[in-house]
């Protein structure tokens, strides 16, 4: 028994393996694989010279170019095709498949296009007993302040939730639910009109009572397939659901796999009901797992891009979790930095909704990496900032 490396020039010699990898950098790295059929030797040399900026991998054989790309230099080569060919067909063909990829959310009165722009969901919790910020809003006040915060910073969806699913939490009844969420749903409405209303439950009965409402997303934990009265309600309305992953009562031996299955079968079984697909996303469910806090979490951070074949929003939910304290032993009030680490490998990785409690933090995240992300030099480009 012996193994030995492959080098990179070999690799197509082999049985299979160069094409997997292209396979799978296609469905989890988030590129694409284009091809460019032109007759002109300059119109040829360009455009190679113009991936090679774009750092992208380019084979060329007879007229036709073919590259792979990162999805976020999609823009990029859209403009610069304008820019670079007298006509406008490439540009366009680019311009068409980019749009082919973009991933929407439709959440009540609202369209996400969570590709060209990630969605910024910040946590408002009104239960005594929230890990992080329980108690923090208990009136009327304190919480339309903070919901105004989020207004004023540009944040597009708040999600109010009323019963904690903290590890080892306190259930209470739906009546006490709705009593508690349903007053700051109508004062939010009504004092910020514009604002995306999301609630956090599991429980059939507030679902109901806040659909009556009007609200644009409800946030399940049990993954909506618990109840079987559940489905028929959600279907009738236009209500974005958030569908969750948790594994609190089972262990897995191959955890990717068995994420992989439940997604798939709860997808199936929403669609079955008659939900369009584009009102769905993922989420994966960190901070659920059969032991809490453990290093189930880390491995849920990795492997997000394994759900990204699915073509459905996923959710970064990690703000302030126990991780920070697995790790590192840091209170909840110390795991912004830790929270910010992680949001920016999953985020990289193709998490697109950010359900955060620091709104400010994490929008500078997001505008860093983007700028990271689409920043490929051209000699005539235009410096946007001295």
């Amino acid at each position: 028994m012996k193994v030995t490396e492959i080098n990179a020039d070999d690799l197509s010699q082999t049985n299979g393996l160069a094409e997997a990898a292209l396979l799978d950098a296609i469905k989890h790295q988030r590129q694409l694989a284009l091809m460019f059929e032109l007759d002109n030797a300059d119109d040829r040399t360009r455009l190679v010279n113009l991936m090679g900026n774009l750092d992208a991998v380019v084979t060329v054989a007879g007229n036709t170019v073919q590259t792979l790309v990162n999805e976020a230099a999609l823009p990029v080569l859209e403009q610069q095709l304008s820019r670079q060919f007298d006509h406008n067909v490439l540009a366009k063909g680019v311009g068409t498949i980019r749009q082919q990829h973009e991933i929407h959310w439709q959440a009540g009165r609202f369209d996400f296009n969570v590709t060209a722009k990630p969605l910024i969901y910040g946590i408002l919790n009104v239960s005594p007993d929230s890990f992080y910020d329980g108690g923090r809003y208990h009136d009327m006040d304190s919480v339309l302040k903070r919901a105004g915060e989020f207004a004023q910073a540009g944040v597009p969806v708040v999600e109010i939730g009323g019963q904690t699913t903290r590890p080892h939490f306190t259930e209470i009844t739906p009546e006490t639910e709705i009593q508690r969420v349903m007053p700051y749903i109508k004062a939010i409405k009504a004092q910020y009109p514009d604002l995306g209303i999301a609630v956090d439950t599991y429980k059939l009965p507030v679902m109901k009572a806040v659909l009556d409402e009007g609200v644009d997303i409800i946030n399940d934990v049990n993954a909506f397939t618990d109840n079987s009265d559940k489905l028929p309600l959600l279907t009738s309305s236009n209500v974005g659901l958030l569908t969750m992953h948790e594994s609190r009562a089972r262990e897995y031996d191959n955890l990717t796999t068995a994420m992989i299955d439940f997604f798939k079968t709860n997808l199936d079984a929403l669609k079955h009901a008659g939900i369009d697909e584009q009102r769905i996303a993922l989420d994966e469910g960190i901070g659920y797992a059969k032991v809490a806090d453990g290093y189930q979490d880390f491995t849920m951070m990795r492997n997000i891009n394994q759900f990204l074949p699915f073509e459905r929003p996923i959710m970064i939910a990690i703000s302030r979790k126990g991780f920070g304290h697995k790790l590192f032993g840091l209170a909840k009030e110390d795991r912004l930095s830790v929270t910010l680490i992680a949001e920016a490998y999953m985020y990289l990785h193709g998490g697109r909704i950010l359900r955060v409690h620091d709104i400010e933090e994490t929008k500078q995240l997001v505008t860093l990496l983007d700028t990271i992300e689409g920043s490929y030099w051209f000699p005539d480009r235009t410096e946007m900032h001295q």
